[in-house]
């Protein structure tokens, strides 16, 4: 039926008879401007009829349910896990986002978005983006769908052990603050922890008298653990490593200093006491 006119709460159409459709009933989501329906045609389904008050009801939204729950069912029947497939996000929550994946909503959550630590998703995505995810898991009986958007990227913890060997140098802000150390970001997704015990060659009760988030350090990689996706480091080696650099450096510089010895410095004497005579 075509929509003549925009009531409050909702369409009129023309059925052979003035028809009311109402705003619940239009479409799956929230109808924010009744306008942009005017004009229209739509599908419709009778669910009230009462001749004696010539009251016309209908809905399109029921048809819409119906062909959604189709869509769900063969998507439940087909859809299998580690399958890469296509959406669009349609929902955000501080949790993470749901991607309509053709009839089917599934829950990419913050945590599967990036290896990067993300405070909300609206960092990465937005409503309306098309998006390439994989499905995670999937349960058939309730329905229910996990997506994820970093699974399709290689994890940067794959080249640790070569860009961050056991004894070397690296550099980084502290990011986060625990009781047992500070955690130092790497790379992307990646942190390495100073232990408090390898902050300082001193005592350190508490980590803040040493460090706060926001500084920059110098450690040195003591542990690579990929398997566990952790990463030691030690400020206090680093330091130790530096200082010994510059005595090795001292200690060579004094090397190419020519050594004086008591013969040397009689003759010069002898020398210069015949010049003077």
């Amino acid at each position: 039926a075509k929509v003549v006119e925009v009531v409050k709460g909702g369409l009129v159409v023309d059925v052979g008879l003035r028809g009311f459709v109402p705003a619940s009933q239009i479409q799956l989501g929230y109808v924010e401007d009744l306008n942009q329906f005017l004009g229209q045609t739509l599908r419709l389904r009778l669910i009230e009829f009462d001749s004696s008050k010539r009251k016309v009801v209908l809905s399109q939204k029921i048809i819409l349910e119906e062909e959604q729950a189709i869509k769900r069912q063969q998507l439940l029947e087909t859809l299998k896990e580690g399958e890469v497939v296509s959406g669009t996000v349609k929902r955000m929550t501080d949790f993470g986002v749901f991607v309509d994946i053709g009839g089917m909503d599934g829950l990419l959550h913050i945590s599967d978005m990036a290896y990067t630590r993300l405070k909300h998703p609206s960092e990465l995505l937005a409503i309306g983006d098309e998006v390439e995810v994989q499905v995670l898991r999937l349960d058939h009986q309730t329905g229910k769908l996990a997506l994820g958007l970093k699974q399709l990227k290689e994890s940067p913890w794959g080249q640790a052990a070569v860009n961050y060997p056991v004894g070397a140098i690296i550099q980084g802000k502290v990011v986060r603050i625990a009781t047992f150390g500070a955690f130092v970001a790497l790379g992307e997704g990646m942190d390495g922890l100073v232990h408090i015990s390898q902050l300082s060659d001193q005592r350190v009760n508490k980590v803040e008298d040493v460090l706060k988030v926001g500084d920059t350090v110098t450690a040195k990689v003591i542990q690579c653990k990929t398997e566990e996706k952790r990463i030691s480091l030690s400020i206090r080696e680093a330091i130790a490593d530096s200082a010994r650099a510059n005595d090795t450096q001292a200690l060579a510089g004094q090397a190419e200093i020519q050594p004086v010895t008591i013969g040397d410095a009689l003759g010069k004497a002898f020398h210069l006491e015949n010049q003077a005579e």
